[in-house]
C-alpha cells in the first residue's frame, strides 16, 4: 500500500469517514455465529492495525450499536485527558464556629467533591483526624454539603436501570457518595439445623444472642440506627448455589430514626456467604456512618442532620484526597464499575461549569456530554451517533459505532497518557473482568479487553498483540434478543485477531 494511501486511511478513522470492508467475517466468527443462531447484521466489527494501515476486518463497522459499558473507554480517556492523570477529589470538615477545649461550639459541614472511592476506611481515617485536631464534641448540627453535583430533576428521582435497584451496580453518583452505599450483608447458617430462629445484627454490627439456630446475620460498615436480622429458611442445597434463594429484604422504619432490615427467602444449611446491598440513600447512609464511626471514636454530635452549602468563611478541619484519577480508572475499566464512571462523567461536567465556560448547562450531567463533545473537537473527532447518556453505558440509549468506538482506542494509544489508559484495561486471562475469559488460549496475557455486557447487548474492544507482535485494534459488538449465546463470536473474533498478521 502506498504511504499516501496509508495516510488516507489514518485520517479517514480520525474524521469516522467510511471504508470499504476489507474482508468478509473470518470462518472462525461466521460459524459461531451460526452456532449461536445470530444473524450476521447483528454483529459490528472493527480489526485495526494499531500503527496505522488498512483494515484488516470492517463489518456494520458505520451502524450505530448499544456499546454497553465499552462505552467506558470514551468516558475514562475524555476525562484522563481533561482532567489530568493526577486529578484527585476532596473530601473535608469544615466547621462555623471555634473549637473550645475538645468541643466544637457551632456546626460541622461535610463537604464532597464527588469522589468514586470514598471508601469506608477512609471515612474512617478522616474522622480519626479530626480527633487528632482536637474535636470529640460538636454542639452543633452535622451538615452534609453535597452541592458540587446539580443532578437534573428526573435523574435525582429516576428509576433504578432495571428492577433491581438495592443491587450495587444500581447505585447512583452523588457528591456525597461513602462506600458506595453498599452494605455488606454476611450471612452464615453454620450452627444447629433448627429453622425458624434468627441471628439479629445490633447497630455497632454486631450479632446479638439467640439461643437457636438459623441464619446469623453481620453487616458491615456499621450505620447508626439499623439492625439487621433474617428470616430465612434454611434448606438443603449447594452452598454456591445460595442466590437461588434469595429474596428481596425486608425494611421497617423504628423508633428513633431506626431501621429494620430483615433478609428473607431461603439459605442453605452449613454455609457462608455475603451480598453488598445498596439500601438506603447517599445523605441517609453519610449521616448514619458518620454518626457510628464518630460514636466508636468516642466522639458525639448534638444536633440534628441536615443539607446546606458550606458557608465561605468555614475553616476547613480535616480532609481527604482520593487516589489520582490515573489509578481510578483502572478500577472502572477492569472491574467495569458504574458508579465510578458515571461519578467521573458528572465531575467532567461539574469543572466545566465551575471554570465558567460559555454555554456550560445548568446540570452537571447535560455539562458533562458538553465536555465529552469538547474532547471530541479537540481531538478532531465527529461522532454523530453518539448517545453518551450517563458515561458507564449502563442505559438503554447508549449508542456509538464499531469504527468510532475504535478510533477512541486509537486516540488513546496515541495520547500522552497512552500507558495509564491501556493500564486500566483487563488483561486476558489475568485480571479484570477478562480474568477467567481465554485463560487456556494463546491470547492470554497478550491483549487488554473491555468487555460490556447487558440484556441482549454483549460487546468487546480494545488492544490485542499478534502472533508476529503487531498489534491491532479491535472492536466487536453484539446487539441482539440472543446477543447472551454471543461470546463465543466475540472471543472468536478476539482470538482470530491474535493469531493473524497482515497480509
Amino acid at each position: 500500500m502506498s504511504r499516501a494511501l496509508r495516510a488516507f486511511c489514518r485520517i479517514a478513522l480520525a474524521l469516522g469517514l467510511a471504508l470499504p470492508a476489507m474482508a468478509a467475517l473470518p470462518d472462525a466468527v461466521a460459524a459461531r455465529l451460526r452456532a449461536a443462531k445470530l444473524p450476521e447484521r447483528a454483529l459490528g466489527a472493527v480489526v485495526l492495525p494499531a500503527d496505522g494501515g488498512p483494515a484488516r476486518l470492517e463489518h456494520n463497522a458505520d451502524a450505530a450499536f448499544n456499546p454497553a459499558s465499552t462505552l467506558k473507554l470514551l468516558t475514562t480517556l475524555a476525562a484522563l485527558e481533561t482532567l489530568g492523570p493526577t486529578f484527585q477529589w476532596h473530601t473535608g470538615f469544615y466547621a462555623d464556629g471555634p473549637v473550645e477545649g475538645d468541643t466544637l461550639r457551632g456546626n460541622l459541614y461535610l463537604r464532597g467533591s464527588g469522589d468514586p472511592k470514598l471508601t469506608y476506611e477512609r471515612v474512617w481515617l478522616l474522622l480519626r483526624e479530626l480527633r487528632n485536631r482536637g474535636v470529640r464534641h460538636v454542639a452543633g448540627d452535622l451538615v452534609l454539603d453535597r452541592s458540587y453535583f446539580v443532578l437534573p430533576a428526573e435523574e435525582a428521582g429516576a428509576a433504578p436501570f432495571d428492577d433491581q435497584p438495592e443491587r450495587a451496580y444500581n447505585v447512583a453518583p452523588d457528591a456525597l457518595l461513602m462506600n458506595f452505599k453498599a452494605l455488606r450483608f454476611d450471612m452464615d447458617s453454620g450452627g444447629d439445623d433448627t429453622a425458624g430462629a434468627n441471628g439479629t445484627t445490633g447497630a455497632n454490627g454486631t450479632t446479638g444472642a439467640n439461643g437457636a439456630g438459623g441464619v446469623t446475620v453481620r453487616i458491615e460498615p456499621p450505620l447508626a440506627g439499623v439492625t439487621a436480622s433474617s428470616r430465612q429458611r434454611l434448606v438443603g442445597g449447594d452452598c454456591a448455589a445460595w442466590s437461588g434463594g434469595w429474596a428481596r429484604p425486608s425494611i421497617e422504619p423504628m423508633a428513633g430514626h431506626g431501621v429494620a432490615v430483615t433478609l428473607q427467602g431461603s439459605f442453605p444449611r452449613h454455609c457462608r456467604a455475603g451480598r453488598y446491598l445498596g439500601l438506603f440513600d447517599a445523605a441517609d447512609f453519610a449521616d448514619r456512618l458518620v454518626r457510628a464511626l464518630w460514636l466508636e471514636l468516642g466522639g458525639s454530635i448534638a444536633g440534628a442532620t441536615r443539607e446546606a452549602a458550606t458557608p465561605a468563611g468555614a475553616v476547613l478541619l480535616a480532609e481527604t484526597q482520593s487516589p489520582p484519577l490515573g489509578e481510578l480508572i483502572r478500577d472502572v475499566n477492569k472491574l467495569s464499575n458504574n458508579t465510578m464512571a458515571r461519578a467521573i462523567y458528572l465531575t467532567l461536567g461539574a469543572e466545566r461549569q465551575r471554570a465558567g465556560l460559555a454555554g456550560s448547562a445548568a446540570d452537571s450531567q447535560a455539562a458533562a456530554e458538553q465536555a465529552a463533545h469538547d474532547w471530541l473537537a479537540r481531538r478532531g473527532l465527529a461522532f454523530p451517533e453518539l448517545v453518551i447518556d450517563n458515561g458507564a453505558g449502563l442505559s438503554r440509549n447508549a449508542r456509538i459505532s464499531p469504527r468510532h468506538l475504535a478510533a477512541v482506542l486509537a486516540a488513546g494509544r496515541a495520547g500522552a497518557f497512552a500507558p495509564e489508559y491501556a493500564a486500566s484495561l483487563p488483561i486476558v486471562g489475568l485480571d479484570g473482568t477478562m480474568r477467567r475469559r481465554l485463560a487456556d488460549s494463546p491470547l492470554a496475557g497478550m491483549a487488554r479487553i473491555k468487555t460490556g455486557t447487558l440484556d441482549e447487548v454483549r460487546a468487546v474492544a480494545g488492544y490485542v498483540r499478534d502472533a508476529a507482535g503487531r498489534d491491532w485494534l479491535v472492536v466487536g459488538i453484539l446487539n441482539h434478543g440472543r446477543a447472551g449465546a454471543g461470546q463465543p463470536v466475540l472471543d472468536a473474533l478476539l482470538e482470530w485477531a491474535g493469531s493473524s498478521t497482515a497480509p
